[in-house]
């Protein structure tokens, strides 16, 4: 009995040790893993720090192209076109023949104005020796002085038909001119808006073609009297300073994102606003060799506005918009998320310029945002765009 009662306690002894083996055990877990304390778990993020850094202020306006020279060919006499002497969208040289109305009725014209041109002459010439005779049979009382006075109003009214007649003339000869229809400059012809045999009308004006010089385009934008006000400011409290050049730099950016390879020059700027818009207009000027530009097309302008010296930016990943439409960015203090209203400027090689809400050294948070709540503990590790083997992929769950 003794022997069993011994081998009883030595039992209940190995329970009880291996009971405090699987307690220490399990609260060593509980130590290591937080989350399974009840801790809320810490999610990497990436940030990056903002540091001041020099930095060229742009805005970005929508703008329309315009052709330098924009020539309507037009119908100045009336008549059948014979025939269209250009190829539709080629490039035609000032003077060229871009269509031949039926000549006919003008060239008569300047016949009947030729032959009476030739009788006014004619007339003159008699009349010239008319008077030229009265003169000497005047001295000698052989006519009156009445007749002499009346040959030479006749001999001068003969050279007046004259001039008459050759400016019918002239009048008859342009009119044919203007049946061959030339091209005012040099450019690119569009469409032919009429066909061989229609009738044209120098009344209206029928609207043969167009010609546009395209070598260089201008672009036509606006801008408010507000951000025209703000930009002067700016450069009067030191926020801004003016270009090297002094002159405003201006860019096309293309429908791909992509800017223009040419770089514009502003040629001036409205000294009047529309009442309407509250709008000063502004032009530039663009070379187009490769006319990639054309009249009409709508693009958005990138105007140069000054150097801010002392820029805070940060990658435009890192803007958060809300649906009332403030924009925020989500920063990193003492391993906690704080949320912060920013007020944006110029956004330029994927970067925004950060006007206010933002201050150097700050810790902003560029992916992983679904795990970055407000409140929330995070451990940050700097971003690397190049590499992003140390950034957090935004659409990916950061746990691990």
């Amino acid at each position: 009995m003794r022997i069993k009662s011994t081998f009883a306690s030595h039992k209940i002894t190995a329970l009880l040790a291996c009971s405090v083996l699987l307690l220490s055990g399990c609260g060593k877990k509980e130590a290591d893993n937080p989350a399974a304390a009840g801790a809320p778990p810490v999610f990497p993020v990436s940030t990056i720090k903002v540091e001041p850094a020099e930095a060229r202020v742009y805005t970005t306006l929508p703008g329309r192209v315009a052709a330098i020279k924009d020539a309507e060919v037009r119908a100045r006499v009336n008549g059948i076109i014979q025939s269209i002497e250009f190829e539709q969208g080629s490039v035609v040289k000032e003077g060229q023949l871009l269509f031949k109305i039926d000549p006919s009725t003008y060239q008569a014209a300047v016949n009947q104005a030729a032959a009476a041109l030739e009788q006014a002459e004619a007339n003159a010439k008699s009349a010239r020796l008319l008077a030229k005779r009265y003169s000497t049979l005047v001295k000698s009382a052989a006519v009156s002085r009445q007749e002499y006075d009346n040959a030479v109003a006749q001999a001068a009214q003969a050279e007046a038909a004259i001039s008459q007649a050759k400016a019918a003339l002239d009048a008859a000869q342009i009119n044919l001119g203007y049946t061959d229809v030339t091209s005012p400059i040099d450019g690119i012809i569009g469409e032919a808006f009429v066909t061989e045999g229609a009738l044209v009308s120098a009344g209206t004006g029928t609207h043969l073609a167009t010609v546009q010089q395209i070598d260089q385009v201008y672009v036509d934008f606006s801008q408010t009297t507000g951000e025209l006000s703000n930009l002067r400011k700016a450069l009067a409290e030191g926020q801004l300073k003016q270009t090297e050049t002094g002159m405003a730099v201006v860019q096309l950016e293309m429908e791909d994102g992509s800017l223009y390879p040419e770089n514009g020059k502003l040629l001036f700027t409205g000294v009047s606003v529309n009442p309407t818009t509250a709008q000063v207009t502004l032009r530039s000027i663009f070379p187009n060799p490769q006319h990639l530009l054309l009249p009409g097309m709508f693009t958005q302008v990138r105007l140069e506005q000054g150097v801010n010296p002392q820029a805070l930016m940060v990658p435009n990943q890192a803007l958060q918009r809300t649906p009332d439409g403030l924009v925020k960015l989500l920063l990193v203090k003492d391993d906690k998320v704080v949320s912060v209203a920013v007020q944006e400027g110029s956004s330029i090689d994927g970067k925004t310029i950060i006007n206010k809400g933002l201050t150097p050294n700050d810790e902003v948070i560029v992916e992983g945002f679904q795990k970055a709540q407000p409140g929330g503990t995070v451990k940050p590790i700097p971003w690397k765009k190049a590499s992003g083997e140390e950034s957090v992929d935004s659409n990916k769950s950061a746990e691990s």
